[in-house]
């Protein structure tokens, strides 16, 4: 008796303090077990955060001044991208704000529908000084041959016209672009990238990785108006399919400097983990050290992006062991052991988060290697942090918990590369590929994003391929190397729990527990009970942060704060 009275005094008491019940919901979420948990209403205090889940409304013994009726909808944490890049990316190349505005070439089917759209784009945007673009991928192609100069030429000539691969780590530049470049026949290859040449050793206007920079830096930069609306464009974007916290991974000063443009305007609504885009523009960022959460915990400097190697379409991903498909290369390793060391060192004694670009077998290697010696030195709590970690050798796999390393990867990666993969590695080296399954079976952590733009940054994709190994099609059938398939709760934990801990910020967000930030969405079906199609498929209808609603879907909004039943 005396325990039933005490109880109710205790929901009367928090009742009294709450200032917002989101009640008639089919909430899921993946709880500190690891298993799915339900509930079917929330309590949001009055500094909107997160009081306490309730299974019915009968709890509270007292209605709460506002009220909001989910028409029994599904209600999910607000999910997290754990690896992104929001206005611009690193080395000044697109992110998602700038992609929003660019010449999108994302799913041209040959290099005539890339021409097709450069020619509707250079006639509708006569004043662009520059024609950039980004996302060409030479695998949907039927010759899956690399565009040239001359294939914009062709479109293109008066004005110079830069194009980059969907992975950001190859660009074809025209003519024009090249001669502004001063790009020719003389000019050497830069350390840690390639100048494709043709059959008399001039450049084809291809330029993988580091190589990039030799045009990318004659681009005109983009004024602050410019970038103000592009972080405007991405929070749009991100906010409508469920994003409320992005990892933006590899923050240049600039970019930096627009989202806090936004903040201080009092409209930054997603929240931002970003990390800086190498030690420079960190300490031009943040100083020193990491910044500390501002903003009302929306924005936050946690660590530094180094790079290990280029990527896999382009041929820069480091291997072990040469291509299959072009065995006279193992790619591009970007740092050398002393300079990668020397630089994750110089971070691991600013107290800062590590996180490493690192593709390949060779350079995951590399990088495990390193982050060992450092975990033995600075403890396996840093949560290193390996961003991609998509072709492993087996053996190396289970190196990373012993170190406390953190793979973070991207699902979609899978579903788009897998054709390309079984190319450029062959059918006997791909055991340690986009292998999710083994990663948490081996006792590591494992954080998932989207890496948009290259992949669009919707969610629900990522969470279909993660448990199907199946793209939005259904293909291939049965799933692609379907052991490193993950469960619905382990998939939804990558883009929750897990992407919020990989940015040492499990604290405030990644699920609904008491005294976190109440940052969640409501979406149109139930994520638990439908086939990865359909789930791919998910619409996001509201979107909330902080215990108030920041977007919902035109025409198909919910009940606004109110009493029960209206």
């Amino acid at each position: 008796m005396l325990r039933t009275i005490a109880l109710t005094l205790a929901l009367l008491s928090s009742a009294t303090s709450a200032d917002t019940l989101i009640y008639n919901v089919n909430g899921i979420q993946v709880g500190a077990d690891g298993q799915i948990q339900r509930f079917r209403g929330l309590v949001i205090d009055d500094r909107g955060k997160v009081e306490r889940l309730i299974q019915r409304t009968e709890e509270l013994n007292r209605s709460i001044e506002h009220e909001v009726d989910g028409g029994g909808r599904t209600l999910l944490p607000g999910l997290i991208d754990a690896h992104g890049h929001i206005v611009d990316s690193p080395g000044g190349g697109t992110g998602l704000g700038l992609f929003l505005m660019q010449l999108d070439v994302v799913g041209t089917t040959s290099i005539s529908d890339l021409q097709k759209r450069l020619a509707r784009y250079a006639s509708k945007h006569p004043e662009a000084e520059w024609i950039v673009g980004r996302g060409w991928n030479q695998e949907l192609w039927p010759d899956k041959r690399f565009p040239t100069a001359a294939d914009l030429d062709a479109v293109v000539k008066d004005r110079p016209v830069v194009l980059e691969r969907v992975d950001g780590h190859a660009l074809v530049a025209n003519t024009a672009a090249l001669r502004k470049a001063q790009v020719d026949g003389r000019t050497r290859d830069v350390d840690g990238g390639k100048i494709e040449r043709d059959a008399n050793g001039g450049p084809t206007g291809l330029l993988v990785d580091n190589a990039m920079t030799l045009v990318s830096v004659r681009i005109p930069a983009p004024n602050d108006a410019l970038l103000d609306r592009a972080m405007d464009a991405a929070q749009k974007a991100l906010l409508s399919i469920g994003i409320t916290t992005a990892t933006d991974m590899g923050t240049s000063p600039k970019g930096w400097a627009a989202i806090r443009r936004l903040a201080e305007r009092g409209r930054l609504n997603v929240r931002i983990m970003a990390y800086a885009d190498g030690f420079e523009p960190f300490g031009s960022v943040g100083g020193p050290t990491s910044t500390g959460w501002l903003y009302e915990d929306r924005l936050r400097l946690v660590g530094v992006k180094l790079y290990a190697d280029g990527a896999l379409g382009s041929r820069g991903a480091w291997l072990k062991q040469p291509y299959a498909d072009k065995p006279d290369t193992r790619g591009l390793a970007l740092m050398d052991d002393a300079r990668l060391r020397s630089l994750s060192e110089q971070a691991a004694k600013g107290g800062l988060q590590v996180a490493t670009h690192a593709i390949g077998d060779a350079a995951n290697a590399q990088v495990i290697s390193i982050y060992e010696d450092l975990a033995r030195k600075y403890g396996r709590d840093r949560r290193w942090r390996i961003e991609h970690f998509q072709i492993a050798d087996p053996k190396d796999i289970s190196r990373l918990a012993p170190a406390g390393i953190i793979a973070s990867m991207q699902p979609t990666h899978q579903t788009s590369d897998r054709l390309m993969a079984e190319a450029r590695l062959g059918p006997d080296r791909l055991a340690g590929a986009y292998a999710w399954q083994t990663v948490l079976r081996s006792g590591a952590r494992l954080a998932f994003g989207s890496d948009f733009p290259v992949e669009s940054p919707n969610p629900f994709p990522g969470l279909a391929a993660a448990v199907s190994r199946q793209d939005m099609n259904g293909e291939p059938p049965g799933g692609w190397l379907p052991i490193e398939r993950v469960s619905f709760a382990q998939a939804l934990s990558g883009f929750t729990r897990d992407a919020a801990y990989a940015g040492f910020s499990e604290d405030r967000i990644g699920s609904l527990e008491p005294g976190k930030w109440a940052d969640f969405i409501l979406v149109d079906r139930d994520v638990s009970a439908v086939d990865p199609q359909d789930l791919a498929r998910t619409q996001v209808l509201e979107t909330w942060v902080a215990g108030k609603k920041v977007w919902d879907r035109p025409n198909v909004g919910l009940d606004a704060p109110g009493e029960r039943g209206k």
